[in-house]
């Protein structure tokens, strides 16, 4: 893996891609949830992509992992939206049934990375196995 770059990450392109949708979701949701499950549609999705972009930034391996273990509960997050969206008539079981495949594509890339990280354990010479604040 060299050092192309998180926006060239498969599992970040993906995240976009569902950024979009989650975003499109939103934006046909009544009124009456503009502040309830449109909004937190929106911050979950943003969450995943932020997470990578600020855990690809870091040195310590173990503070690596932490930032894509947060993209990682952002995802299930963005995809629980989705289905409560779908049990309430906001969007259709096809929409659902891709947002949940998308979902199992960007895991498994974000799981991926995660054994890549530890397995390079960069940083650990410099400060040690233990991740300090």
């Amino acid at each position: 893996m060299g050092d192309r770059g998180f926006e060239s990450l498969d599992f970040y392109q993906d995240s976009l891609r569902l950024l979009k949708a989650a975003y499109r979701l939103a934006d046909s949701l009544p009124d009456h949830e503009h502040y309830n499950l449109s909004d937190q549609l929106r911050r979950a999705a943003s969450s995943i992509l932020l997470n990578i972009a600020e855990g690809y930034g870091r040195y310590h391996y173990l503070d690596r992992l932490r930032f894509m273990y947060i993209a990682r509960g952002s995802l299930a997050e963005t995809k629980s939206a989705f289905v409560i969206a779908e049990s309430l008539g906001y969007c259709n079981i096809d929409q659902l049934n891709w947002v949940t495949q998308i979902k199992d594509q960007i895991e498994k890339g974000l799981n991926g990375h995660c054994r890549f990280i530890r397995s390079q354990q960069q940083g650990k010479e410099e400060f040690g196995t233990r991740f300090r604040d």
